[in-house]
């Protein structure tokens, strides 16, 4: 009995710490005491895990990366309209685009080493890149149910906002080569097309080529892992291709 007793403090003991641990890391990137801690380590639980609830619900990060993907658009869209009072509604979505790309939010999950925290069934290195940006959106919607709306969008500020946004620097970035090249395209009145086809070379995974026509001429070729990523390199090629006539 008391062997039994024992085994029961020790496994105790080790959640205990545990808990006090992942307690005290994510207060050092939040800069907060978290009210709810149980929130946060919903928050760093991938599905692989298979965790329910009593109700039979699903305990992972994905809800709450939906609710933070709201909250850090719509904190960031405030932002967006005090600073740029002279930017109207296009501009202001694009600027916001930019801010909130997949591609810089994974560059922010990254510097927080987010994924150190995950609970996972699953290594590390099987992940996707994008995984770092779902873990810090869902990061965002556990502060938000915790601490509430004041405390979301400080976290944001401070993350975010201080050291990312520079309104000039965001101006010249291009997040997607494919958008830019077909409004060139069509405000120039040119006729475009992306041609897709399987490709058949010897990779162990399947890939995909693109040839992108305008005005019945080949600009650019390319081959990527999908569809989508071979259409965007494509036009990425145009774009360098025709930089000089779409400035002017």
């Amino acid at each position: 009995m008391n062997k039994r007793m024992n085994v029961i403090r020790n496994i105790l003991k080790s959640r205990s710490e545990k808990n006090g641990i992942f307690f005290t890391k994510i207060q050092k990137i939040l800069g907060f005491k978290p009210k709810n801690i149980s929130i946060y380590e919903k928050a760093f639980t991938h599905r692989s895990m298979n965790i329910k609830d009593k109700k039979g619900n699903a305990i992972n990060y994905e809800r709450l990366e939906f609710l933070g993907d709201a909250m850090l658009s719509s904190i960031i869209a405030a932002h967006l309209f005090n600073e740029v009072p002279e930017g109207n509604e296009g501009y202001l979505t694009k600027m916001r685009s930019k801010v909130v790309s997949r591609k810089h939010l994974n560059e922010l999950g990254k510097d927080l080493k987010l994924i150190d925290l995950m609970r996972s069934n699953i290594p590390n290195s099987q992940f996707g890149i994008n995984i770092h940006g779902n873990i810090f959106e869902a990061l965002i919607g556990a502060i938000y149910l915790d601490r509430g709306f004041t405390y979301c969008e400080k976290f944001v500020k401070e993350a975010v906002i201080e050291p990312y946004i520079d309104i000039e620097s965001l101006e010249g970035q291009i997040i997607s080569y494919k958008s830019l090249l077909i409004e060139w395209c069509q405000k120039e009145k040119k006729a475009f097309k992306y041609e897709i086809y399987e490709d058949t070379g010897k990779d162990e995974m399947k890939h995909f080529a693109v040839k992108l026509w305008i005005n019945e001429k080949v600009i650019a070729k390319a081959r990527a892992t999908s569809k989508k990523k071979a259409e965007e390199k494509a036009s990425k090629r145009a774009y360098f291709a025709l930089q000089s006539r779409m400035k002017s």
